[in-house]
């Protein structure tokens, strides 16, 4: 299936004015029948992506919400979710897509790096930050995602020089690039190709940043 159908989101609005057991096991079915048409959709954009990426695996995450240790207890997600993991030691990053009425969009990148990659990223930027600056101030990065997102520190890191010039995103902790996307786009017959074409504009990005994790500080492989 190449495209997002209608129902799959008449179907995720009706769930999210009924989010109980009650109403979901009475129409199974056509939960069912929808997660099918969303199944598809995401093994029809993971074959697009293996036409410029190495994709290892897909998850379509599952409906059921983990309450045990939320206060909102409604049970069910009302959106379809998809993860794309790139392959081999040397691909870092992922894509995910995320379909919901009113709220559809794409992202990708590092959302809680560890904190041996988190100081090897930190430690590059503050070499030498030209390369992501030159990525993400690039216009294609810009048309598809405006700015790098991710939550930052107030100060400095310790270790690092508060007065250092890219200071800024050395003191970021996430390093994320988001798409959102209208109904009227999600629908239309061409959504395939412009996730498609959103996520390959992703790709010098998630490539630079594979670059550092999988290298020392000289550039050296740290992968066998």
């Amino acid at each position: 299936m190449n495209s997002i159908s209608k129902s799959t989101l008449d179907f995720l609005n009706r769930l999210k004015e009924n989010n109980n057991r009650d109403w979901f096991n009475k129409h199974k079915p056509e939960f069912q029948d929808e997660q099918a048409k969303i199944k598809s959709f995401f093994l029809a954009l993971r074959e697009k992506l293996n036409s410029h990426d190495e994709i290892e695996r897909l998850k379509v995450f599952r409906i059921y919400r983990d309450v045990r240790f939320s206060k909102d207890k409604t049970p069910y997600k009302t959106h379809f979710g998809g993860h794309f993991v790139r392959a081999t030691k040397r691909l870092r990053g992922g894509y995910y897509l995320q379909i919901s009425p009113g709220e559809s969009f794409l992202a990708g990148g590092f959302w809680a790096p560890n904190k041996e990659d988190l100081l090897r990223i930190r430690k590059e930027f503050e070499i030498d930050a030209t390369e992501i600056k030159e990525i993400i101030n690039d216009t294609t990065f810009v048309n598809h995602f405006g700015v790098l997102e991710g939550v930052s520190l107030k100060t400095a890191p310790r270790g690092f020089n508060k007065e250092h010039s890219d200071i800024d995103l050395i003191k970021m902790k996430q390093f994320i690039v988001t798409h959102k996307f209208r109904d009227v786009e999600v629908l239309s017959d061409n959504f395939l190709e412009k996730v498609n074409e959103s996520f390959k504009a992703m790709r010098p990005f998630l490539n630079y940043m594979s670059e550092i994790l999988t290298t020392d500080l000289n550039g050296v492989s740290t992968i066998d």
